[in-house]
């Protein structure tokens, strides 16, 4: 069975607003090249599927001017099989690899994580909330920027747990601008 792994970025105060992170060195870039080039599928909802869409296949397609790790992510992001859209108000979609679906998100996700391949990698607040509410994510990619927000979005803001979720510490790494990214496992 594939791994669901939940990739966010967040402050210390525990922000996930993309707008307040703040924007990752090198190092950290190539962290999360590195998560994307292992993956083959992507889950989002809307909103982060158009953050993500068209901004990197762009960069892909045209990447004069653009910095070096950029381009690198805009191409391991390009090369990815299948992006999952969950949406009621998205009509279409742009790309021949992605789908938008509207009905049961998890019926699909089970459906997918059953199917042959790589690890499938979602991000964003919405889905991934009703997703761990689910208990749907396997592997939790946590990168917390030194950063104090002082406002934002939060996770799991409008989601009540029906009960308490033990996660297992496997890694911590530490980058030079003072970031450290965190990977749990779910128990």
């Amino acid at each position: 069975m594939r791994n669901l792994i939940y990739v966010i970025n967040l402050t210390i105060d525990g922000c996930c607003d993309h707008t307040k992170v703040g924007s990752p060195d090198e190092d950290l870039f190539d962290y999360h090249i590195d998560l994307v080039r292992n993956a083959d599928a992507f889950v989002y909802g809307r909103k982060t599927y158009e953050l993500m869409v068209p901004y990197w296949p762009n960069i892909a397609k045209n990447p004069s001017g653009e910095d070096k790790t950029d381009i690198e992510f805009a191409q391991a992001f390009v090369s990815v099989k299948k992006i999952i859209v969950f949406s009621k108000t998205l009509d279409k979609a742009e790309g021949e690899n992605t789908e938008i679906v509207n009905t049961n998100l998890k019926d699909t996700i089970l459906k997918l994580k059953q199917e042959q391949g790589k690890s499938i990698m979602t991000g964003g607040i919405d889905i991934p909330s009703q997703l761990i509410h689910l208990g749907l994510v396997d592997e939790y990619r946590i990168v917390i920027f030194p950063v104090f927000a002082g406002a934002g979005r939060r996770l799991l803001e409008d989601i009540n747990l029906q009960e308490k979720s033990q996660l297992k510490l496997v890694e911590a790494k530490t980058f030079k601008s003072g970031s450290v990214a965190l990977r749990y496992l779910r128990q």
